[in-house]
């Protein structure tokens, strides 16, 4: 018979022990406190008083156009007036955060503040401001918002999401529900999240930081207090937290904002491909699993003119690798019109570089 040990408890006060000098050696110094007779123990407070005053409450009005139902019976629309349509008022709540307190933009996502008449801003301190849209982009959930006036704002600094990996802490802020501002936290559960039927570009932050209604628009946040997503969608199939939140990556939010401030619009670029995903069958005839097989290029396209060929599979972008068309898409999307990129693709299972120029789409979006 095996011998059980004389003290189990001490086990346990040793692992006990061992996991909080693990967690302390991974938060911050600036986010511990001393506490429980002078020991220390691990807290987020230092770090939610720097970053909460730059993540606002939003409060929106608008009207919205709907059918009316009573149109679609004849004898209403014979011995009645009914209109086809009629305006409907509505009232919604979301969050958004202050990236630039000099200006007074703030970032939000874009389904806050579609076709709304006017935006009230509410910052942590309860002061109010009205604020007007700057511009938005349906596509990737993002819209930009401006306080005006001068007023003593504090923003919160963006990192880099590109830097981030599965298992990072972060800590999401925003207004769930309505209730005021509310802190959550939890991990970073995968990256590069694609095929959710949400935006037409993906490329999601999945964290188990409870995310719920009202959260959309805020801060997710990493432990070095910068901005590295802004929350936007949750997975659930009552309406509630599950553990399965969304938000789109900083980097991404950032270049739509810069668009938005600097031209009012968003310009997709393009090279001229369709793209798509490797399954099984091209993957084997690819020898890879990763990337982005070229089914088809225009004529007279940048694609071509560099080279690129049908049944190529783009591997990076600038030296960042490409697993997926997704990924691609946005890339290119977001370029510049007249940069030129350097694409690195495999074709018959030899790796070659092409530098490609990125063109401007055949029309521009504008959403205001």
């Amino acid at each position: 018979m095996r011998k059980q040990p004389a003290f189990p408890q001490a086990r346990v006060l040793v692992t006990t022990a061992v996991l909080v000098v693990a967690l302390l050696s991974a938060v911050p110094a600036s986010a511990q406190v001393a506490a429980l007779g002078g020991g220390r123990v691990p807290t987020l407070a230092p770090l939610v008083r720097e970053v909460t005053p730059a993540v606002v409450n939003i409060s929106v009005k608008g009207k919205v156009r709907e059918d009316n139902p009573l149109y679609r019976d004849p004898l209403f629309r014979e011995f009645f007036d009914v209109p086809k349509q009629f305006e409907r008022e509505v009232q919604a709540t979301g969050s958004g955060v202050i990236v630039d307190a000099r200006r007074g933009y703030v970032l939000t996502a874009n389904h806050v503040v579609a076709r709304i008449s006017n935006a009230e801003i509410t910052t942590k301190d309860g002061r109010r401001f009205s604020a007007r849209l700057v511009g938005r982009d349906p596509g990737t959930d993002i819209a930009v918002l401006q306080i005006q006036g001068g007023h003593a704002l504090q923003s919160i600094a963006m990192g880099d999401s590109d830097r981030l990996e599965v298992g990072d802490f972060v800590i999401a802020v925003g207004n769930p529900f309505g209730l005021g501002q509310t802190v959550t936290s939890g991990l970073v559960s995968a990256l590069g999240r694609t095929g959710l039927g949400k935006q037409g570009y993906e490329d999601f932050i999945q964290t188990d930081a409870p995310i719920n209604p009202g959260n959309s628009g805020g801060a997710l946040i990493n432990l070095n207090g910068e901005l590295v997503g802004i929350n936007t969608a949750i997975l659930s199939p009552a309406g509630g937290n599950v553990g399965i939140g969304f938000a789109v990556p900083i980097n991404m939010a950032r270049r739509v904002m810069e668009q938005i401030v600097e031209t009012g619009q968003v310009r997709r670029g393009r090279i001229g491909v369709a793209i798509k995903d490797l399954d099984d069958g091209n993957a084997r005839t690819a020898g890879r699993l990763d990337g982005a097989l070229v089914a088809e290029v225009g004529r007279g396209s940048s694609a071509e003119a560099a080279g690129l060929r049908r049944g190529d599979v783009v591997i990076a972008v600038d030296g960042t690798p490409v697993r997926s068309a997704a990924q691609l898409r946005n890339r290119i999307g977001f370029g510049r019109v007249g940069d030129r990129v350097e694409l690195t693709f495999v074709r018959n299972g030899s790796q070659r570089t092409a530098i490609v120029e990125i063109a401007p789409p055949p029309n521009a979006t504008t959403v205001r």
